[in-house]
């Protein structure tokens, strides 16, 4: 298989050129140079946003998928989709489940509604629509039939440029009383990066097209599960103190961002983001790895960089504050 990737340098790119590396599959990276590819690909420079961007991609090809991870403006998409329509087989999109409308009951499908107003012609405007005008983008150039729509959730593992989980394991590395937000129970959604590279190269080599919740079965595991996984991989002593979700909230604390992850149960939040219908992409062959085996190779990843994990300019720096924490945990408002 002959695999153009736009954008492979980091996170789910870099998850997908490694799995394809390891089929045999010829790998060409389209990327702005900003970050080393990993090594056994082709580079290819240019900047989608620049006129005269594409002219790269133009003079190569052919290829059999084009796998493309953009999340910022549609229009970027709806280029590079008409200049390869004729060059590319297949084109898979890595979309994400922020395209259906918000909120979602727990166990909604594919066809669930989406966000209003996006528009593959669209300059960046916000996550959601960002991401739909990409679908619309690709559809318009290869149709249903060569469309593959991967809706990832909460995306987790090695390369992780968000903070999310690196946040975590940074926190409980070092030690002490830890604000764990509760219930322990809580259940969780996500998919290993890893395994969402796996399951879009396979999907899209056995001819799949649509849109697929590419994310991990609803409760495949749980908070407590998650936190304790980042204690055994980091050996460390600190000590997880569950917190009852209203003090949590009523600390000013916010879910997601400040305590990254983790939402309150019952809350819209929580049915939207942990409680998407997977069967499809589990019909397609897609398998989670547990949360022990990718919250310990993460830590691995960041031990080896120097336990400093790259942070996308674009997104938000994630985590509490420890003066936050601490007043929680000792009790005052």
């Amino acid at each position: 298989m002959r695999l153009l990737l736009l954008g492979g340098t980091e996170f789910v790119g870099r998850a997908v050129a490694e799995a394809a590396l390891a089929q045999g599959w010829d790998v060409t990276v389209f990327h702005r140079g900003r970050h080393a590819p990993g090594p056994g690909v082709r580079s290819l420079h240019g900047d989608r946003t620049a006129p005269d961007g594409l002219t790269a991609l133009a003079r190569g090809g052919p290829w059999d998928l084009v796998v493309d991870t953009w999340s910022a403006a549609p229009r970027a998409v709806r280029d590079t989709a008409r200049l390869l329509r004729g060059r590319a087989d297949r084109y898979a999109y890595v979309s994400s489940c922020s395209v259906y409308t918000w909120p979602q009951p727990a166990g909604y499908t594919e066809d669930a509604p989406v966000v209003e107003g996006a528009s593959a012609d669209a300059d960046t405007t916000d996550y959601a629509r960002d991401k739909r005008g990409g679908e619309l983008a690709v559809l318009e150039s290869f149709g249903a039939d060569r469309s593959l729509l991967v809706r990832a959730g909460l995306i987790l593992g090695p390369y992780e440029n968000i903070g999310r989980l690196p946040w975590w394991l940074g926190r409980i590395a070092r030690g002490g009383p830890v604000l764990a937000p509760g219930p322990r129970d809580l259940p969780l959604q996500y998919v290993d990066v890893r395994d969402l590279a796996q399951w879009t190269l396979g999907a899209a080599a056995e001819g799949r097209s649509g849109p697929y919740n590419a994310i991990s079965p609803p409760a495949h595991t749980t908070t407590g599960a998650f936190l304790e996984a980042c204690a055994t991989a980091t050996g460390s002593d600190a000590e997880l103190r569950w917190t009852d979700p209203d003090v949590v909230l009523e600390a000013g604390i916010a879910p997601w961002t400040d305590l990254p992850v983790w939402v309150p149960p019952g809350s819209d939040l929580h049915t939207t983001l942990h409680g998407a219908d997977t069967s499809r992409a589990a019909g397609a062959g897609l398998r989670c790895r547990p949360i022990g085996e990718t919250v310990s190779d993460t830590w691995d990843w960041l031990c080896g960089i120097g336990g400093v994990a790259p942070q996308r300019p674009d997104r938000p720096v994630v985590g509490l504050d420890p003066e936050t924490e601490a007043k929680v945990l000792a009790g005052r408002p």
